[in-house]
């Protein structure tokens, strides 16, 4: 794992490469016409997986980039780090 990433960051990576792993996973299971209660369950699982990396990277953003926009009183880059939060937000929510 790279050492140069936030421990948020490299949380999220190991989320992402078990979901990569597990998407090949359900891929298998299609092409071998699984049980389909069988693959979603999977499906599930990556899902949760990519869900909490997202956390993951939320809260590091939030401790860092974001902390920092709003603590150097540069009121356009406050805006800028608010309305980011807002798209990833609501892009979340769908």
């Amino acid at each position: 794992m790279q050492t140069n990433l936030s421990p948020n960051k490299q949380k999220a990576l190991l989320n992402a490469k078990k979901a990569y792993t597990s998407l090949g996973r359900i891929v298998k299971m299609l092409e071998e016409n699984k049980y389909c209660v069988d693959v979603m369950q999977q499906n599930l699982a990556v899902i949760g997986l990519l869900k909490s990396a997202n956390n993951l990277l939320l809260e590091g953003h939030l401790k860092s980039c974001f902390k920092n926009a709003i603590v150097s009183k540069d009121e356009k880059k406050q805006e800028e780090k608010i309305q980011e939060i807002i798209k990833v937000t609501k892009l979340s929510q769908k």
